[in-house]
């Protein structure tokens, strides 16, 4: 992530939907942001500190879904914007209905992590919850859109009709360093659907796609398909993860993870790519 600059002019429509937000928020008088120190997450949590001050505070589920890495840096910055940040469980994987991975796989788990953040909120005397849903998210399958809708989270974001494009945009604008900060979904998302959702499954994904960090790609999945691993970067990077001494360190690095084949994907990096032909 690179750090941008605060201060820079906005577009007046940009500015118009972020001071849509604002006001949003401030309306509720006191909430808690469901926090996973990603680009839209961190976006609500700025301007919901901006808009409610000391009335709002940061929550983050811990969970073997988030890597690691993602938790420090959210633990990170909710510390730099001086926002008391709190660490729950959810309890997913004591779900056997989650663990067992059906298309509604993420109905169940945001659910799970809404009802408990909720509980959170109540116990923190926070009126409402509220999540960094985007416009874009609506374009795909994104079933826990649903369950947040129905327990009442808010999106001011999607509400404002902000892209994921503009709250880039507007991250940068207001010098946040998640503003470049590349996609992530929880780790579950590389597994089938129907294919059991495991820790010792997760485990690998993370360190598989903490080595493809370590040697500098940005945009990456690693997808698990039992002995398989199927890796989807950006086209650009084709011809440097294909280098032999990368190549062969790679190999050893996933097949020391329990990975007996590991494939690279000829379609290149695509979000939601186990969604294909869910409706």
């Amino acid at each position: 992530m690179e750090a941008a600059k605060p201060h820079s002019p906005m577009p007046p429509n940009l500015e118009s939907k972020v001071q849509q937000v604002r006001d949003m928020l401030a309306a509720q008088k006191s909430v808690l942001v469901a926090f996973s120190g990603g680009v839209d997450s961190s976006l609500l949590l700025a301007l919901a500190q901006q808009a409610l001050g000391n009335k709002t505070a940061a929550g983050t589920v811990d969970s073997p879904l988030l890597p690691q890495c993602e938790k420090q840096e959210a633990a990170l910055l909710a510390q730099q914007l001086g926002i008391k940040h709190h660490i729950i469980k959810a309890g997913e994987m004591e779900s056997r209905e989650f663990r067992a991975n059906p298309k509604n796989r993420c109905y169940i788990c945001k659910g799970l992590h809404m009802r408990a953040l909720m509980e959170l909120a109540k116990s923190l005397g926070l009126a409402k919850v509220a999540h960094g849903a985007n416009t874009d998210d609506y374009s795909d399958y994104r079933p826990g859109l649903q369950a947040a809708r129905e327990l009442g989270v808010l999106s001011p974001l999607a509400d404002a009709g902000m892209t994921k494009q503009e709250i880039r945009d507007a991250s940068k604008v207001l010098g946040l360093k998640t503003w470049d900060k590349p996609s992530m979904a929880c780790l579950a998302s590389r597994i089938p659907y129907g294919s059991e959702v495991t820790a010792e499954k997760l485990a690998a994904i993370e360190k598989a796609e903490d080595f493809l960090r370590s040697q500098g790609f940005k945009q990456f999945r690693v997808r698990h398909h039992g002995e398989i691993a199927r890796i989807e970067v950006d086209e650009e990077d084709f011809e440097r993860i294909l280098l032999k001494p990368l190549r062969q360190a790679l190999l050893k690095e996933l097949e020391g993870l329990g990975f007996s084949y590991v494939s690279l994907d000829l379609s290149g990096y695509k979000t939601g790519n186990l969604n294909k032909g869910i409706v």
